[in-house]
């Protein structure tokens, strides 16, 4: 394990160049980060192959410290850089790395639209439940009552789960998870990226310095511990009673279906209507 946590390190992140990070000691940025190098380490693909793109946000800081290629885009934008990505060259993995406010408020459309279109590319978007980075103001997830610094008084609106929302929106893959399950993480990581299709991955994660102080949560160590007790795997949830999964959250694959991918539907349909025999063979037009 030492030695895998070893190779990892040396070959991709850019350790040489971009650390110290900026992350806030106890932040589960690391967490994610980590499982998500673990899942691609595991799965065994070339560096060169792999395209991860973010927005802004503290976890999307995630693109300037791994070494794939990486593109750190502007603000609730990384599914369309992404999306941008996929067409041209269908066959690199394409991620993104992306903030609950990132991706579900400037972004929202355009992760709706990615789930609708199905284009096969996987989310992975951490949802701590404020805007971090920015000053801690209140996301589309924070919950109803809470403090921040846009809801002094306690957040009037009501949060929405992303992770519904991905399903409603017609995702083929949903999974959840936080940063205390790590080992749990890195495989529902690592569906999602082999999923042909738009594969969410939720993960629960801390923000004690914005989110956790200003509403007497605790530190990192304490509010990664209450995902430990919130958690319930899928299976065990559906045998709980509304009353007994109040306060808690599911964790583990919410969605697995089969369906088109808007990336070789696009493809057969300038195949079918395409006059010039030449044009009938770009190899980037084949989904891997």
């Amino acid at each position: 394990m030492v030695v895998e946590a070893e190779v990892i390190r040396q070959n991709y992140l850019r350790h040489n160049k971009k650390f110290p990070h900026v992350w806030c000691p106890g932040c589960g940025n690391g967490i994610v980060l980590g499982s998500l190098l673990r899942a691609i380490h595991s799965l065994g693909y070339d560096k060169d192959d792999v395209v991860v793109a973010s927005g802004i946000g503290c976890s999307s800081r995630m693109t300037t410290y791994i070494d794939f290629n990486t593109l750190h885009t502007t603000h609730g934008r990384a599914l369309t850089f992404a999306t941008g990505v996929k067409l041209a060259k269908p066959r690199l993995r394409v991620i993104t790395v992306m903030g609950d406010g990132d991706a579900t408020a400037i972004g929202g459309n355009h992760f709706i639209h990615a789930a609708r279109r199905n284009i096969n590319i996987t989310a992975i978007i951490v949802n701590n439940s404020t805007y971090g980075m920015t000053g801690g103001q209140y996301s589309p997830t924070t919950p109803y009552g809470s403090r921040s610094t846009t809801s002094v008084y306690g957040h009037v609106e009501h949060d929405f789960s992303i992770s519904e929302l991905a399903i409603t929106a017609g995702a083929s893959f949903v999974a959840r998870g936080t940063v205390y399950h790590a080992a749990h993480l890195d495989r529902m990581i690592e569906q999602a990226i082999v999923k042909r299709g738009f594969a969410v991955v939720e993960v629960i994660s801390n923000c004690h310095v914005q989110h956790g102080r200003r509403n007497k949560l605790g530190g990192a160590i304490q509010m990664i511990n209450t995902f430990r007790d919130q958690a319930v795997p899928v299976a065990k949830a559906k045998k709980m009673s509304a009353e007994e999964m109040e306060g808690k959250f599911t964790i583990g694959v919410l969605c697995d279906v089969e369906k088109p991918i808007s990336t070789e539907e696009y493809a057969r349909i300038r195949h079918e209507s395409c006059q010039l025999p030449g044009e009938l063979h770009d190899e980037d037009d084949q989904d891997y």
